[in-house]
């Protein structure tokens, strides 16, 4: 299902997700870890937690708003936001993903639950729904390049600290070294990799002591300003040095000018540039990248192979509108690896050179046809499916 934007770009044709149990995957047809999964495994792949806010995007607009002043736009998108982002992503890359977070009890927490859990095949078993509390908001315009946003919401009526406790065990986490660190040791010792991230520092004190909970991470992915920001350099590439002796694995993200990377644990250094695409709205960007790096972790895939795989899904993401419903699933990369490979070999030399380094695909995307993902839509239904319309 697309935005109802008649100049935004197609989602595939495919058929709507069906539901899914909590447990599984959201691509129930492929799993890139399946060669590698044992018994023994814990129920998840990767688990996060956060907020979830009901995003609604309008699209199309020459400008932003001034003061005062009302501009239609050509089209808007609505869709779950915040934590939700990544855990979109990570379940769309076949990861076993489980969410703490909490719910309200209005008819945004429905669509948002029903869309997680039943199309996206999130598992929300831990997450808790509040009797008498609204869901956080956000609106954002989209206009060449900028945005602006506007927010509404209120602290849960309990912390998050106290449900996870509930969830299921997981190979991997996601956290926020800005939010609360004192059940990262618990995950750590019932064997989870911690990837952090961190987010800009208001303060502009970029204070070192902030980053002193990496000590239970494997992982650490800040893009290249907060990274120079806290290492006080001036260059993504001394910053990721910098890093390095902080944990196994540290990866500084640069936008448009690519990626840098150390992995401790293998003695690897990378770095990747981005793939060139026309951006349209970068929503959510990062946390597809985060997720791909997740994946690519667990699956064991050369440091360079891991970069060159999240650049290219934050690439596909950012074609579309939409936050979390943006983000690609296996049938976007396959369709993507197999245009490319069309191009190729009908002598495009770009596309020759491009092929070259995105070998490592051919033992990785699936041969044949996957489920259809969902887009960003102009309004929210419990029942809608992509096949009625």
């Amino acid at each position: 299902m697309t935005i109802d934007d008649e100049a935004a770009r197609p989602a595939r044709p495919a058929g709507a997700s069906t539901p899914a149990p909590p447990a599984a995957a959201a691509g129930d047809d492929w799993d890139p870890l399946a060669t590698q999964r044992t018994p023994a495994d814990p129920p998840l792949d990767v688990l996060l937690s956060g907020t979830v806010f009901f995003d609604i995007v309008f699209t199309g607009m020459e400008r932003l708003p001034r003061p005062g002043e009302e501009l239609w736009s050509k089209g808007m998108g609505s869709s779950p936001g915040g934590i939700a982002n990544l855990a979109t992503a990570a379940a769309r890359l076949g990861l076993r993903t489980g969410l703490v977070a909490g719910f309200g009890d209005d008819a945004y927490a429905d669509w948002m639950w029903h869309t997680m859990a039943n199309e996206e095949g999130i598992d929300l078993s831990a997450s808790r729904r509040f009797p008498d509390f609204h869901s956080p908001l956000t609106v954002s315009i989209a206009a060449h390049g900028d945005r602006a946003m506007a927010t509404h919401g209120h602290d849960l009526p309990e912390p998050l600290s106290t449900l996870i406790t509930r969830a299921p065990a997981a190979r991997a986490a996601v956290v926020d070294l800005a939010g609360e660190t004192s059940w990262w040791g618990d995950l750590v010792r019932r064997g989870s990799l911690i990837f952090a991230d961190i987010g800009f520092d208001q303060t502009g004190r970029w204070d070192v002591a902030d980053l002193a909970p990496l000590q239970h991470c494997h992982a650490f992915t800040p893009n290249a300003l907060e990274a120079m920001g806290y290492t006080r350099t001036d260059s993504p590439g001394a910053a990721v040095r910098a890093l390095a002796d902080k944990v196994p694995l540290v990866v500084v993200t640069d936008g448009a000018d690519g990626s840098y990377a150390i992995d401790g644990s293998t003695g690897e250094e990378a770095f990747c540039p981005a793939v060139p695409v026309e951006a349209i709205d970068t929503t959510g960007a990062g946390d597809v990248f985060a997720a791909a790096m997740v994946l690519g972790t667990l699956a064991g895939w050369p440091l360079e192979e891991r970069l060159k795989f999240g650049s290219l899904c934050a690439a596909l993401a950012v074609q579309q509108f939409g936050g979390s419903l943006a983000a690609p699933g296996w049938g976007d990369i396959t369709d993507w690896w197999r245009s490319l490979s069309s191009a190729a070999d009908a002598g495009d030399l770009r596309a020759a050179y491009t092929r070259g380094g995105y070998r490592f695909l051919d033992g990785i995307v699936p041969d044949h046809p996957v489920q259809g993902r969902r887009r960003a839509q102009g309004t929210f239904a419990l029942r809608s499916d992509a096949g009625e319309h």
